[in-house]
């Protein structure tokens, strides 16, 4: 059996999430806190939850810092985001964070099964939010797929390695050809090809990438 934890400031919508989670024979709730503060405090240290699934946007401790408090203090535990927001950066900071996937508060309740499989077998929950035209979607097996998707990122250049690095902070796409000393063409055209090369849509899929092929190490 599989723990998990809800942390959320809104009581009707952890109560909600802990009865659908009910339904799920591989997962109990082990708890439910309103901030990152009040988990903290419920922690049992004899019996840990394996994933935590977290609020963005929460009074007294958000989701960022519990997330990096997660990550620095019990790295083996699995951080969800669970938010209305649907912003670029958000996304990537929750994911900096150590958060091994992210879903929005309007997901169905098959999605949020989903997430928990695969955040507890494989690490990491993949979604459309997350990272369009994932790789592992080519024809082929999930196995050739990943292979495929690692002979790309050995084929990289530092160059573009180092562009990946810099889609990782919160810094703009100006900002970053600022400090490569590039021109924004330059910079645009280096997200054009790894668009193009990593056949991805967003920014948030080259972070993706850049996290699960280890380009970027938390």
């Amino acid at each position: 059996m599989r723990k998990v934890v809800l942390i959320d400031d809104h009581a009707l919508l952890r109560d909600a999430l802990a009865k659908m989670i009910g339904l799920f024979k591989e997962y109990e709730v082990l708890f439910t806190a309103n901030n990152g503060r009040h988990f903290i405090k419920l922690l049992d240290p004899d019996n840990l939850p394996n994933i935590v699934i977290m609020d963005v946007t929460m009074p007294l401790m958000n989701g960022f810092e519990t997330a990096l408090w997660v990550r620095d203090n019990h790295p083996d535990m699995k951080v969800i985001a669970l938010s209305m927001l649907n912003d670029e950066r958000t996304i990537i900071q929750m994911l900096r964070n150590g958060a091994k996937g992210y879903l929005l508060k309007d997901t169905e309740i098959e999605d949020l099964k989903q997430a928990l499989d695969d955040v507890s077998n494989r690490g990491m929950y993949i979604n459309d939010i997350l990272y369009k035209n994932l790789m592992h979607s080519i024809n082929g097996s999930p196995e050739q797929a990943e292979e495929n998707e690692k002979q790309v990122a050995l084929e990289l250049t530092e160059r573009e390695k180092e562009f990946l690095r810099w889609l990782c902070t919160d810094k703009s796409y100006k900002e970053i050809a600022t400090d490569m000393y590039l021109s924004p063409r330059t910079v645009d055209g280096y997200r054009d090809t790894l668009f193009e090369k990593l056949k991805v849509t967003s920014r948030i899929g080259l972070v993706l990438f850049a996290l699960r092929n280890e380009i970027v190490k938390l």
